[in-house]
C-alpha cells in the first residue's frame, strides 16, 4: 500500500479492479477542508485515461511491474509466438493482446512485456523499426518535393504515408508510437 501523498508519475496502482499508471498528479490543499490529490491515470490494458480524485494520505495499492525481454519468432494464424531470452521459453500470444503492435513485428524484433506477476499488462515495442517496402506506386526521378506523401504498404501489411522516391524494396525506419515515417535506411 502506497499514500496517495506519495504518488508521482510512472507509479502503478490498482484503481477500480484494473492496473493504472499515474500519467499526472496534483496535491491540493484549500483553505477549508483536508487536502486532496488530483491524479489522471492511464489503463495499461485498455490505454484509457481517467481522472480521479482521492483524500489526503487515502492508502491505495502499489502495483510492481517486472520487465521480460522477448524475442518475436514467428506467426501461426491468429497466434505470435516469442522466446523468453533469459530461460529460452517459448511463449504464444493472440493477435488480439497485441493489438496495433502486431504491425510493426518481423522476426527477432525485441520487445518488452511489463508483468504485473504472471499477467501481462503492457507490451512495449522498440521506439523505432526497420521494414521493407512491399509495394508502392513507382517513384519517378527528381520526386523531392518536400512534404508530398504516396501509401506504401510494408512487409507485415503496415500501410503507412512515404514521401514519393521511396520505391518497392526500399528500407523505412518508422516510429512505432506514431506510426510514421522516419527516414529510408537503405534503397532497393
Amino acid at each position: 500500500m502506497i499514500s496517495t501523498n506519495d504518488l508521482r508519475p510512472g507509479i502503478t496502482i490498482m484503481h477500480r479492479g484494473d492496473i493504472h499508471q499515474v500519467v499526472e498528479f496534483q496535491h491540493v490543499k484549500p483553505g477549508k477542508g483536508g487536502a486532496f490529490v488530483r491524479t489522471k491515470l492511464k489503463n495499461l490494458e485498455t490505454g484509457a485515461t481517467v481522472e480521479h480524485t482521492y483524500k489526503g494520505e487515502q492508502k491505495v495499492e502499489q502495483v510492481i511491474l517486472t520487465d521480460r525481454k522477448m524475442e518475436y519468432l514467428y506467426r501461426q494464424g491468429d497466434t505470435y509466438y516469442f522466446m523468453d531470452l533469459d530461460t529460452y521459453e517459448q511463449v504464444p500470444l493472440s493477435a488480439g493482446r497485441l493489438g496495433a503492435g502486431r504491425d510493426f513485428l518481423k522476426e527477432n524484433t525485441q520487445v518488452t512485456w511489463r508483468m504485473a506477476g504472471e499477467k501481462i499488462v503492457e507490451i512495449v515495442l522498440p521506439d523505432f523499426v526497420e521494414l521493407e517496402v512491399a509495394d508502392t506506386e513507382p517513384g519517378l526521378r527528381g520526386d523531392t518535393v518536400s512534404g508530398s506523401s504516396k501509401p506504401a504498404r510494408l512487409e507485415t501489411g503496415l500501410e503507412v504515408n512515404v514521401p514519393l522516391f521511396i520505391q518497392k524494396g526500399d528500407v523505412v525506419k518508422l516510429d512505432t508510437r506514431s506510426g510514421e515515417y522516419v527516414e529510408r535506411v537503405r534503397s532497393a
